[in-house]
């Protein structure tokens, strides 16, 4: 699959303590056949001077995936749940009242 300038996509982290993390940004180009060049939505650089710009493989990146409205989970499905400036997989653990507990294997 292939990525335009512009295409927002989701960059997978394989950082240790940050495996199975998925952060939102936009491609700015791609320089090489499987490599582009991004922007992040969330991370900043260092000294917060602005967005986050990185060089990603293309293995790295998944599209955004569709917002699927959803009324009620059930214990041990599978979800993407937004913590630390990015998308974790998880799978649900518990509920009380309306809030859920997730359980992030790799962090």
């Amino acid at each position: 699959m292939g990525f335009c300038r512009g295409d927002v996509v989701e960059v997978a982290s394989k950082e240790d303590g940050f495996v199975g993390s998925y952060y939102e940004a936009i491609v700015v180009c791609q320089p090489l056949k499987k490599d582009y060049i991004v922007q992040y939505k969330t991370l900043l650089k260092d000294g917060l001077s602005g967005p986050l710009t990185e060089f990603v493989t293309v293995s790295e990146l998944r599209p955004v995936p569709p917002e699927i409205p959803v009324s009620e989970f059930s214990l041990n499905d599978r979800v993407d749940a937004f913590d630390n400036d990015g998308w974790w997989v998880g799978k649900i653990t518990g509920k009380i009242g309306a809030n859920y507990f997730v359980y992030f294997e790799n962090q």
